[in-house]
């Protein structure tokens, strides 16, 4: 499972015209599922969306997660992170899961996180959606979990 993570003062996804997911500061998440992915690889990666140190102290340092800081985390399916890139002009996307595996892994990191953690907001699963964002930093992450 692949997320590449943003560090926001907002974001929102809008599909047709209606923004179907909003939130203040905190994180934007676009996830990727791959084949083979499953619990261990979805707990994981909450494990670390929730707690990865990418918000400043007092001293302004990285030292405070979105648990501590209680931000919001937009989560949005994108099945482009896992493309494979190495060769040609065109991209692969072999190495994504199929979209029946990719949405019940993406919608199991949804419900956990929203146990987990308030403020949480999605994207549209499938849909041609537009991501506004505001990076505040810029601060941007790649985190996989194998």
């Amino acid at each position: 499972m692949i997320s590449l993570i943003q560090r926001v003062q907002s974001a929102r996804v809008d599909v047709a015209g209606q923004t179907v997911g909003a939130i203040g500061p905190g994180l934007l998440a676009l996830v990727g599922v791959q084949p083979g992915d499953g619990e261990p690889q979805v707990r994981r990666m909450l494990e670390r969306l929730l707690g990865y140190r990418v918000f400043g102290d007092d001293q302004g340092r990285m030292n405070r997660s979105l648990t501590d800081t209680g931000g919001g985390l937009l989560l949005v399916s994108q099945f482009t992170l896992a493309a494979d890139t190495r060769s040609g002009m065109r991209p692969s996307f072999t190495s994504a899961a199929a979209p029946e595996q990719g949405r019940k892994w993406f919608d199991r990191l949804v419900e956990l996180a929203r146990a987990a953690h308030p403020g949480v907001e999605i994207g549209q699963f499938g849909a041609h959606m537009e991501v506004h964002l505001v990076n505040d930093g810029p601060v941007t992450f790649w985190l996989e979990v194998p």
